[in-house]
């Protein structure tokens, strides 16, 4: 057992990918407050500061990378859906987004809401929702990657939904903290080495 040095300046996770093979069985869904409704055409600052919402926590930060054209690409994709989840008021206070491009499979590209709806149950419901819609006729594969750092029950969440944890991989990458995409007191539940550089 060896510990591995991460460069400075890069943060480590390791990512479990974990997939369903079979459709789970109709079930209710469950009730909550929100709506998941469909970004037909999803303009770039509007997507990317819905991802910053809910994603900065976790430092997601892969989108805010690409400029507005290789951004329209993904997400303009008619094989890639992107929703919002939307409050009483019409506020997006979630999104997932669906990636159809390889036949017979459905990714779950990405699926949260702000943090500040955690523990509130309405994840179970973010799921099932996310679940009718992926599973369209032809799918056979639904898929989803998490990592070590996302939220610490989601793993544990996404295999009592069903979905069975198949590969594990480890990724590197610059802190987006230290870069500039993401104010440096995104994520405090990850220290920012800043010193160290």
């Amino acid at each position: 057992m060896a510990l591995i040095p991460v460069p400075e300046g890069e943060l480590a996770t390791i990512v479990t990918t974990l997939e369903m093979t079979r459709r789970p069985p109709l079930r209710p869904i469950p009730p909550a407050p929100l709506r998941l409704v469909r970004w037909p055409a999803p303009e770039p600052d509007k997507y990317r500061a819905l991802f910053r919402r809910v994603g900065a926590r976790w430092l997601w930060y892969s989108r805010l990378t690409l400029d507005d054209a290789a951004l329209l690409v993904i997400i303009r994709d008619p094989y890639v859906q992107v929703f919002a989840a939307v409050d009483a008021a019409g506020v997006e206070v979630g999104m997932v987004e669906l990636d159809f491009r390889h036949t017979g499979n459905c990714t779950i590209g990405y699926f949260a809401l702000v943090p500040e709806l955690a523990g509130r149950q309405l994840g179970r419901w973010l799921m099932a929702e996310t679940l009718a819609r992926a599973w369209l006729p032809g799918v056979t594969r639904v898929a989803l990657h998490t990592c070590t750092l996302d939220h610490p029950s989601a793993l544990n969440f996404y295999r009592a939904q069903g979905f069975v944890a198949v590969r594990r991989t480890i990724e590197t990458f610059p802190d987006p903290r230290l870069i500039g995409l993401l104010p440096a007191d995104a994520a405090p539940q990850l220290p920012l080495l800043a010193s160290r550089i």
